[in-house]
């Protein structure tokens, strides 16, 4: 709540949470909280893989949390309730590309490994159900093939935002610049190595302020 505060005060016109674990567990209480518009990536997500799925068969991979949650099941039951869903939390996959290791052989074991199940079960659509997994999105295909449609739950979140701002007229005008400023809650080195080294971005120089409770601001 501190942070999304932090973004109204810097008159955010909404507020993404771009994180498949706190829109799992944090959404319903940011959007009775704030004044602005709020969304997450899991309705978007779910939407775009009941309207890929050919057979209802529809699999879920996130972070342990995000998938205890239950959230893309409740979400995808009630858009289809004859859907069928098979979710996997695969906890190592994050930590390998936060380590950069994108086209390595041991992610490519671990994602195997992971997958394995829910091709058997006959999953013909997956949800990336963690906005890190589209840095894997070449691993993951070459585990799939052409056998499963990939959904980028974190993609169709912000085509959600351009309607929203489109539907609320809230966009800014066309040829208008924007600026990149980023908070960070904690020591910004991992950070900056994965934005060099797995997202080829450069942010330049780190200056660190507190902010509120001890969160680390660029």
């Amino acid at each position: 709540l501190e942070i999304a505060d932090i973004l109204v005060e810097k008159n955010a016109k909404i507020v993404v949470v771009a994180c498949n674990t706190a829109s799992s567990l944090a959404l319903p209480k940011l959007e009775k909280h704030l004044p602005v518009a709020v969304t997450g990536v899991i309705r978007p997500g779910a939407r775009a893989a009941v309207a890929a799925t050919r057979n209802d068969h529809i699999g879920v991979i996130g972070t342990r949390a995000t998938i205890k949650s239950g959230a893309y099941e409740r979400e995808l039951r009630a858009l289809n309730p004859d859907v069928r869903v098979s979710a996997r939390a695969c906890p190592l996959l994050v930590p390998l590309i936060e380590e950069a290791w994108l086209n390595d052989e041991l992610t490519d074991r671990v994602i195997v490994r992971y997958l394995e199940p829910l091709v058997r079960e006959g999953i013909d659509t997956l949800v990336l159900g963690c906005t890190h997994y589209p840095l894997l999105i070449d691993a993951l295909s070459r585990a799939l093939g052409e056998r499963v449609k990939l959904v980028d739950s974190a993609r169709n979140c912000a085509t959600a935002v351009q309607e929203l701002l489109d539907r609320q007229q809230l966009r800014a005008p066309l040829g208008t610049s924007g600026g990149l400023e980023i908070a960070l809650t904690d020591a910004p080195d991992n950070f900056l190595r994965v934005a060099r080294e797995a997202l080829q971005l450069e942010i330049g120089e780190v200056q660190l302020r507190e902010v509120l409770h001890g969160a680390a601001k660029l």
